[in-house]
């Protein structure tokens, strides 16, 4: 062996230890919803050293990578046995998203990869490629995920290698170790993305939330986060899909809006996560969003606070998509605390961490968008009326002395 190669291994062992065992702490102060964490919990560098590199020298005497990966990102989460779970999607150098399981202890740091990405078996139609994995707990005993399959349109023009047909695979495991495949979801949408099953079932039925697009990329007349019901989850077939949270013209949410992790259920109602995308100068920006849907009547949004939840921030602006936040994946422990993964730009996970009681006093008591400046003005200056009338404690200032008011 070259003594090179040894040395080389040494060091890539070191900055592999050292990066997975790294503490991470919480930014200072945030806006009191949640809070952000210094690092990025799973990035591409959190791979294990024996899926990138030969560890032979005698078939790769200069230590150097034989399987690059790309991006660790879009990852479902659970809580299994007392650790917390993320399935990632995790993207080699050649462009393919595969699925591989990294576990933590407290949900923040320490995340590792197991040994062996999940072989996620095929249909009779092979998936060109697969991503973004909800992991749904379901009443009926099994833990399904559903992910998006893209396979190439076969409708495509000669030499257009980029048109793409998406729809919602079906998976199902009692561990995140050995799989079971389900026939695709059939749905009357011409495409399908952003599927995530309802934990309960629905009068005996599966409910599924899904996003109906016209095309690949673009929602076309489709888009919104719709609602669906299947008899059984080996041949899932959604008769008609009901629209539950539209897009709207000029909000976070103008271009298409989808939902992220299956709804957690509280005594006020399902509390949604989702994302939303609109049209800006430099692209599209993907963003984060809450709602609340009323618990018995699914399909009826009761709450739904203005504007975004969680944006892209500081260096998480940056990656190979850029500008975005996406989210399919949140754990609401037994103590009340919620753990939200979300990536940043296809690149990298995060967490931020919040409580159940906090959420819910923002979607409950943050007020809607009232889709017009305007309105936008009033919601402020009424806030503004409120905390005019509110007598601070002695020595608090609120208001500066311009137009008049007391300091």
């Amino acid at each position: 062996m070259h003594p090179a190669f040894q040395q080389r291994l040494q060091q890539l062992q070191k900055q592999h230890v050292d990066l997975i065992t790294l503490a991470n702490e919480k930014q200072p102060l945030g806006n009191g919803i949640f809070d952000r964490y210094q690092r990025p919990v799973l990035t591409a560098a959190h791979a294990p050293l024996f899926w990138r590199y030969d560890l032979n020298p005698a078939t790769n005497p200069y230590l150097m990578e034989r399987f690059g990966i790309n991006a660790a990102f879009n990852a479902g989460a659970v809580k299994l046995n007392g650790r917390y779970l993320l399935v990632a999607r995790v993207e080699s150098t050649d462009r393919k998203s595969f699925f591989a399981v990294a576990e933590s202890p407290n949900g923040i740091d320490n995340f590792r990869f197991r040994d062996r990405p999940i072989p996620m078996p095929e249909t009779g139609d092979p998936d060109g490629n697969v991503y973004d994995m909800r992991v749904v707990q379901h009443e009926d005993g099994w833990i399904y995920g559903l992910f998006c399959t893209e396979r190439k349109d076969p409708a495509a023009r000669q030499g257009d290698e980029s048109a793409a047909v998406a729809q919602c695979g079906l998976a199902r495991t009692r561990d995140l170790i050995a799989w079971e495949r389900l026939p695709d979801l059939k749905t009357p949408s011409p495409q399908q993305r952003n599927v995530v099953l309802h934990p309960e079932f629905v009068n005996g039925k599966y409910g599924f939330y899904t996003r109906p697009q016209d095309g690949f990329i673009e929602a076309g007349t489709g888009g919104g986060i719709g609602f669906g019901f299947a008899d059984s989850m080996e041949n899932a077939v959604i008769e008609r899909e009901f629209i539950v949270d539209q897009k709207h013209y000029h909000t976070v949410y103008e271009v298409k809006n989808g939902q992220g992790p299956a709804p957690l259920k509280t005594g006020r109602g399902w509390l949604h996560l989702a994302h939303g995308v609109r049209n800006t100068a430099a692209g599209l920006r993907y963003v984060l969003y809450l709602f609340m849907t009323d618990p018995n009547e699914l399909t009826k949004v009761i709450h739904k606070p203005a504007g975004y939840f969680i944006a892209p921030d500081g260096g998480e602006r940056i990656g190979d998509v850029s500008n975005v936040t996406f989210a399919n994946g949140w754990i609401l422990d037994d103590d009340g605390t919620v753990f939200i993964y979300y990536a940043s730009s296809d690149t990298r996970m995060h967490v931020a961490t919040s409580t159940l009681d906090q959420l819910l006093d923002y979607v409950v008591n943050t007020p809607p968008d009232g889709l017009r400046s305007a309105a936008t003005v009033a919601r402020l200056n009424a806030l503004i009326d409120r905390n005019e009338a509110y007598q601070p404690p002695k020595g608090v200032p609120v208001f500066s002395t311009t137009n008049g008011r007391p300091s």
